[in-house]
């Protein structure tokens, strides 16, 4: 058997995509064999589509680190053919062939059953951008943060991961601040559950001494760098940030001033080897709060052919909601 699938290459140190038709017999080892019907695009894996942060050391390569689909064949006690499953993490589509493809084959301890009342598409208008910013909720809320608490932010709001925060907060009764470069997201943000959208400018800017005013009552912050620095001085008492990103830069220049005087958390959000409880809890959590009509209008439906431009845009911050590639 064989199925069509898009083929990284690397030649003279560049990265090239291309459709191409492959046999079975390359898959990757694995117990279960899993028919994919859609996948997604993340930050991630537009670095993987251009060659960038040596996520990916061996070509031939299929890209891909999400994708939902039905099980084809199985010797995983767990899974039966007709299963519908969903896949994020374990370094899939990075260190083994991923989900842009009609076919893959993974180990069965790294699926998830797709909850009653979610379809492939919208798990993967989800997918690990929005199943990281349900993640980042939880941890907000394991940490102290209740409706009533004051203002959240959300950097990086009008990406895949930020816009999810937003409605996941803003459904759970919180007073979401989005924070955006983009002005022309502003009524995006608002019509998902933004009360507030400030300018990142706001946040961008290393701050000037170690503590600022205290703004706000969380955080989930994509950015880094300086936003993330700026962040942790102007948190509440005891408030949390959940660091998710890097989008601005993986330095953090800041002091322990805010953690030691006002008690601030900074919680670090891995979605890529999460516990399997902590899994099926945060797909539970996004299928009772996220509100299925908002995750469809920010979503837009793509082909594998249109990965590699796509994969550029993403990386320039030129991409709004979630990207679900039809496979």
């Amino acid at each position: 058997m064989s199925f069509t699938a898009l083929v990284l290459e690397e030649a003279n140190g560049k990265v090239t995509a291309a459709l191409q038709r492959l046999e079975d017999s390359l898959l990757p080892a694995g117990d279960v064999t899993v028919r994919v019907s859609h996948s997604t695009l993340n930050y991630k894996d537009g670095l993987i589509l251009n060659g960038l942060g040596r996520l990916v050391r061996k070509y031939p390569h299929v890209p891909g680190v999400d994708f939902a689909g039905t099980v084809e064949r199985s010797d995983h006690p767990e899974w039966k053919p007709g299963d519908r499953v969903i896949l994020t993490g374990w370094r899939v589509g990075e260190v083994q062939w991923g989900g842009y493809a009609e076919r893959a084959r993974v180990k069965g301890d790294w699926l998830v059953r797709m909850p009653d009342g979610l379809t492939p598409a919208r798990a993967m208008a989800v997918g690990t951008a929005g199943f990281t910013a349900a993640l980042a909720v939880m941890a907000l809320e394991r940490h102290g943060l209740e409706p009533g608490a004051g203002d959240v932010v959300v950097t990086g709001a009008a990406g895949g991961l930020g816009s999810i925060a937003v409605a996941l907060l803003a459904r759970r009764g919180h007073p979401v601040t989005a924070s955006t470069g983009r002005a022309e997201t502003q009524d995006y943000l608002r019509e998902i559950g933004a009360r507030t959208v400030i300018d990142r400018a706001e946040l961008a800017q290393k701050p000037d001494r170690p503590l600022l005013s205290e703004r706000w009552a969380g955080a989930v912050d994509s950015v880094g760098g300086a936003t993330l620095a700026s962040l942790l001085a102007g948190m509440r008492y005891r408030a949390s940030v959940a660091a998710c990103g890097l989008a601005g830069g993986s330095a953090l220049d800041t002091t322990v001033i805010p953690f030691i005087i006002r008690g601030v958390n900074l919680l670090g959000i891995d979605s890529v080897m999460a516990p399997m409880p902590e899994r099926r809890e945060a797909w539970g959590r996004i299928v009772r709060d996220l509100p299925m009509d908002l995750l469809d209008r920010m979503t837009t439906t793509v082909g594998l052919k249109d990965l590699p431009e796509l994969g550029s845009r993403i990386l320039k911050g030129e991409v709004q909601g979630r990207v679900v590639v039809e496979i």
